[in-house]
């Protein structure tokens, strides 16, 4: 009887002792997760305060160069419009694409070069066809393009808030942007799936497809017809639905310009967008359609792709060493 009372009593003590143990710890847990919760709080109020104080003073800012951009053409609309949707994204596009052009004609700087994806191609780059290419880009930017802009200027004057003294808000911008891109991948894959059917390809997008190995200029090397039905209508189309202000515009082209011209350029650089995606379409021509490849990967349209090496390499370079060696081809096997 007594061993029994001693066995009892050493197991309450036991389950006390646990039963302490527990309450302990709860109180450990929820001392480190309340003291953890209110660093977190702190510090996401204390980047909130900051980034939005970053955000007004840079609003400030733009705001101001705006208003004095905006007076020194006294208001006139269809030159504001003409520097910012024709003037700005035209220099942007040919800033970018010179420096690559350089690196294609001279193989210099070799750091950029470095990064080829297709190797041996373009290695230095046929310049009568990069001189044709150019006259090409000209021709389409001057005769396709800027006469495009006219019936857009009459879209945004319809909608009266594209010439505001104010400016639209950066989380509007991004808001656009979002609604932008996606405009975008749906008309350019359809109209490139388009261009692609026989007879189109034939006599119309063939011309683009004569770069197997393309090269930045090239993403506006292509047929008058193409170049506005697949390059400049699914870039347009986006603002003149919603409506953008011209700084929005200006941005939004911009980016596009230097989009397709870095997936066209031929190199994998650090730190920017993977051109492996379009790349691998001008080789197979009937793969990767798209931009972002969301409506690709519904339709089936980069099964091949996704087998490849390329897939591998379809992601950003976050070092500075080239993927083409980190993730280097299957070498073939001797016939």
């Amino acid at each position: 009887l007594q061993m029994k009372r001693d066995s009892g009593s050493s197991a309450m003590a036991e389950q006390q002792q646990q039963e302490e143990k527990l309450w302990h710890a709860v109180k450990i847990t929820a001392y480190v997760l309340g003291t953890g919760l209110l660093i977190f709080t702190a510090l996401v109020n204390a980047f909130s305060w900051y980034a939005q104080s970053m955000w007004d003073v840079l609003g400030r800012f733009c705001q101001t160069r705006w208003l004095e951009f905006y007076y020194l053409f006294e208001g006139d609309e269809w030159t504001i419009f003409l520097l910012g949707a024709g003037l700005v994204p035209s220099l942007a596009f040919w800033c970018f694409n010179g420096v690559l052009m350089v690196a294609d004609v001279t193989g210099k700087p070799a750091f950029i070069t470095r990064y080829r994806i297709q190797l041996g191609k373009n290695d230095p780059v046929d310049t009568k066809k990069l001189r044709q290419a150019i006259y090409v880009a000209l021709f389409n930017q001057f005769f396709i393009s800027l006469p495009m802009l006219v019936p857009m200027f009459s879209v945004m004057k319809w909608w009266g808030n594209t010439f505001s003294k104010e400016l639209p808000t950066f989380r509007w911008f991004l808001v656009e942007l979002s609604i932008f891109t996606l405009i975008e991948e749906i008309l350019f894959y359809y109209t490139h799936r388009l261009v692609h059917l026989p007879l189109l390809y034939k006599h119309i997008h063939k011309k683009h497809h004569e770069w197997t190995a393309p090269i930045g200029v090239v993403s506006i090397y292509a047929h008058p017809a193409e170049h506005m039905l697949s390059n400049t209508l699914p870039v347009l189309t986006g603002p003149m639905i919603m409506g953008s202000h011209i700084v929005s515009i200006t941005a939004w082209f911009s980016l596009a310009l230097i989009t397709t011209s870095i997936s066209h350029c031929g190199y994998h650089l650090p730190f920017l967008p993977s051109p492996e995606f379009h790349d691998f379409h001008h080789l197979k021509f009937n793969q990767c359609y798209g931009v972002l490849g969301v409506l690709d990967y519904l339709h089936g349209t980069d099964t091949a792709f996704r087998k490849t090496k390329a897939y591998e390499r379809h992601r950003v370079l976050l070092s500075l060493t080239p993927l083409s060696e980190s993730i280097p081809e299957v070498p073939k096997r001797a016939e």
